[in-house]
């Protein structure tokens, strides 16, 4: 099946009261793993690449190739998207041209009158190649390729006017931050997200940090209206402590356990089941 914009698979998700797993990917085997895990849930699903780690992995050409190889090597039949995340101006614009099908334009960090002008310019030369566009307000806490936020919540009225761009969904500061959650963290504002989904006229709502939150709050923010939810943390996590148990076991010295093909394995795996284990409680498993 061939790469697909994401615009459908999120207006059908925010219908349907469920969301769709927006997944970043860092390499071969983690793209591999998050196709399996959607294949074998039956779920739509999103790749998502940072600017970083499209760099590590040889730039965006070489993401999309990957990306549609696989899907075509591995007969994946459940719809999928390439996303890029958290985009620059120039990035989303690249990307738009070589082949992915869904972009992030993050200009959260500009004047809201600049973040505004250029989600305009972004979504036009978009839309006219059939790209879906998402777009931030209010900056999400933690960092993410460099960009630091102190996860302040979003003001619904700036939320409306992007959302009035004509973007096909919206990310909003709700309280949420990448990477790991402090012990401290007071939880989700669902005040400040039922606010906007009032305004935004049913937009398909993104949740970023989506590792750590408690599966009670990311199912109450899903009735309210998101219908993306990144994750990534996670995933990291539990690559490192598959592959760290791996080696602490000595298994990279029995025969030729050093292989990165049965070195990697485990970690992959874990990567495969974090994968399902998130589709199942997005409530997008059976969707595709």
């Amino acid at each position: 099946m061939a790469l697909v914009s994401a615009a459908e698979m999120l207006t059908k998700a925010r219908e349907g009261k469920y969301a769709v797993g927006a997944f970043n990917t860092n390499n071969l085997e983690w793209t591999k793993a998050i196709l399996k895990g959607a294949q074998e849930s039956n779920a739509p699903v999103m790749i998502q690449t940072s600017m970083g780690a499209a760099k590590y992995m040889g730039g965006y050409q070489m993401c999309v190739h990957m990306v549609e190889d696989l899907i075509e090597s591995m007969n994946i039949t459940v719809p999928v998207a390439l996303h890029l995340d958290h985009g620059e101006y120039e990035d989303a614009l690249k990307c738009i041209e070589i082949g992915y099908t869904s972009v992030m334009y993050d200009g959260s960090h500009h004047p809201f009158e600049k973040n505004i002008e250029e989600a305009k310019d972004v979504v036009a030369k978009a839309h006219a190649k059939g790209v879906s566009v998402e777009c931030e307000v209010g900056s999400i806490g933690g960092e993410e390729d460099g960009i630091i936020g102190s996860g302040e919540l979003a003001d619904p009225a700036e939320c409306k006017a992007m959302s009035d761009t004509g973007i096909d969904f919206l990310a909003a500061g709700i309280g949420n931050i990448h990477g790991s959650y402090p012990e401290n963290w007071t939880g989700l504002s669902f005040e400040t997200l039922a606010e906007i989904a009032a305004v935004t006229d049913g937009k398909p709502l993104v949740l970023h940090g989506g590792s750590g939150i408690p599966v009670e709050q990311v199912q109450k923010a899903i009735s309210l209206g998101v219908s993306k939810i990144n994750v990534n943390t996670e995933c990291q996590e539990v690559f490192a402590a598959a592959t760290r148990k791996y080696i602490e076991e000595g298994k990279d010295l029995e025969g030729k356990g050093f292989d990165p093909r049965k070195l990697l394995a485990p970690g992959t795996e874990a990567v495969v089941e974090l994968v399902k284990q998130r589709i199942e409680w997005f409530g997008s498993k059976g969707k595709a």
